[in-house]
């Protein structure tokens, strides 16, 4: 087998997920917020990926010129994530509709079925994230047209399940939707694994943020440059009262520091200064603006540096097409050694 036949070979692979995303490469670019914008987005798609636009709390008006503003830059298939619990989600799918996005990508949580309803109306593919096997079937029920599962290695808000796992569980019994595959993944050889155990592509964040298009601060960049797997770690709850949504980042700082805050507040609301509602509040707002400081202001101690286990994978700073050509030729290279080893012997 010679590259050129590896190629085909992968292709044969992800071709669900080629022609779900309308692009060379079934590799989706994660929607992170502050760096999924469309430098970064148009960049993954000129590149033969699926750019997806990270909506986070975008108003509508900010949403339409960001995508306005990515479709300035690429004519290739791009998509847009909208978070299911954002107050004018309706609102925000009808953007997307009014801008024929393509593809609409619903995340955050169970997406409602009248969103998803909304959302092909306007003639876009749907993608909807599965954490769990019965979610997946009940997901594709409803009309979507792909999946994305991913695994608690991925940066940012996770769920409790490995991606090794979820792959086990959903992979083989999930067959009427493409499934993407996210978290911890950083490596082409990686990338080939899951494609064989029967995904039809998969999704990247960590791995992109080091693009010489990414705009995140240098500091931010040079923060994953010297990053190991064991660094990007969970956000801790100290009191089941008190619930905090694991986010995984980078230790820093602010990291050390929430602990001692979750704790000083705990110890007001024994003491009976503050309410319960008022301490959880306290608790949720300590991050707010955290992330928009580490990205874009480089605070790399008091800002959060959200980031997946695959941090330890990124060595420089790369264009994006360099980013995918190594991934192939990863995943080529392990199918050519695989081929030569069975010759052997």
């Amino acid at each position: 087998m010679d590259e050129a036949a590896a190629r085909r070979h992968i292709d044969r692979l992800w071709r669900r997920g080629r022609e779900l995303l309308g692009v060379e490469y079934a590799i989706m670019g994660g929607a992170m917020t502050w760096v999924s914008e469309r430098n970064l987005v148009a960049a993954i798609s000129n590149a033969g990926g699926f750019g997806v636009i990270a909506c986070g709390a975008m108003t509508p008006a900010l949403l339409d010129n960001e995508i306005a503003g990515t479709r300035a830059l690429t004519d290739k298939p791009f998509g847009v994530n909208l978070i299911t619990m954002h107050p004018d989600l309706t609102a925000l799918i009808d953007v997307c509709g009014a801008r024929d996005v393509g593809h609409i990508v619903l995340a955050g949580g169970i997406p409602p079925r009248e969103a998803m309803r909304r959302a092909k109306g306007h003639g876009a593919r749907l993608i909807c994230f599965a954490p769990a096997l019965v979610v997946a079937r009940k997901l594709v029920r409803d009309g979507a047209d792909g999946l994305v599962i991913e695994g608690m290695e991925a940066g940012g808000h996770i769920g409790p399940v490995s991606l090794s796992v979820l792959a086990q569980e959903i992979l083989p019994v999930v067959r009427d939707v493409p499934v993407f595959v996210a978290g911890g993944i950083g490596r082409g050889e990686a990338m080939l694994c899951f494609l064989e155990m029967g995904a039809s592509g998969c999704q990247l964040g960590t791995r992109f943020v080091c693009a010489r298009e990414s705009i995140a601060h240098p500091r931010f960049k040079a923060s994953f440059i010297r990053a190991e797997a064991r660094d990007a770690v969970p956000s801790i709850q100290l009191d089941a009262r008190f619930p905090v949504i694991p986010v995984r980042a980078l230790q820093n700082d602010a990291s050390r520091s929430f602990l001692a805050f979750q704790q000083t507040v705990i110890d007001r609301f024994r003491a009976g200064d503050v309410d319960q509602k008022a301490a959880q509040l306290e608790i949720e707002h300590f991050w707010a603006g955290a992330l928009r400081r580490a990205v874009i202001e480089g605070d790399v101690e008091g800002g959060s540096l959200m980031a997946g286990q695959s941090v330890g994978m990124v060595h420089i700073e790369q264009t994006v097409r360099q980013i995918v050509d190594e991934l192939m030729a990863q995943a080529s290279a392990a199918l050519m050694a695989r081929e030569r080893a069975g010759v052997a012997d």
